[in-house]
């Protein structure tokens, strides 16, 4: 199985990022996500899965940040604004730990949501990774990173990783 995202000028597009116009936002925060191009899924698969990690990030937030969850999506690639398609489930990304912190509400527009590279301190590298699965998880909306892993634990057919640099 094999992923591609188009880049420009070899980072993740702006209207994905920090640098995002308004109709690409929820709560001044980028919402819309990329577009992933997926080859080679392998037979027999049931569903996707995928994950944006910022490992860079560990220096900054002293923990990896995870900018998007989404699981049980459709065998096919991954359309710009999958949220607004209303396929799959979404999980829950790191801005649920401010939320909690600052004992805020939560908004799943926003914790639930693909949130859009925004690096602080310089260029960050984010780790997107889609899983093919045997099956479609029995999971909810608000799931979090380990419950995914759990719940996949023995149902991945195949998965793709691939390095996307962000601008700071």
């Amino acid at each position: 199985m094999d992923i591609h995202v188009t880049l420009e000028n070899g980072f993740i597009p702006d209207n994905y990022t920090k640098f995002a116009p308004n109709n690409y936002r929820t709560n001044d925060m980028p919402t819309v996500n990329f577009p992933v191009t997926i080859t080679d899924i392998p037979e027999g698969t049931q569903s996707l899965s995928v994950s944006l990690i910022d490992y860079d990030a560990v220096p900054v937030t002293g923990f990896p940040w995870i900018h998007w969850l989404a699981a049980n999506l459709p065998v096919s690639n991954i359309p710009e604004n999958l949220r607004a398609t209303k396929q799959g489930i979404s999980g829950t990304n790191s801005t649920w730990h401010m939320v909690q912190k600052a004992n805020e509400p939560e908004n799943p527009d926003i914790n639930q949501a693909y949130i859009g590279p925004m690096p602080p301190d310089q260029t960050h590298n984010y780790t997107l990774s889609v899983f093919a699965l045997d099956t479609k998880l029995d999971i909810a909306d608000g799931f979090f990173l380990n419950e995914l892993r759990t719940k996949s634990n023995g149902h991945v057919l195949a998965m793709a990783i691939s390095e996307l640099p962000a601008r700071n």
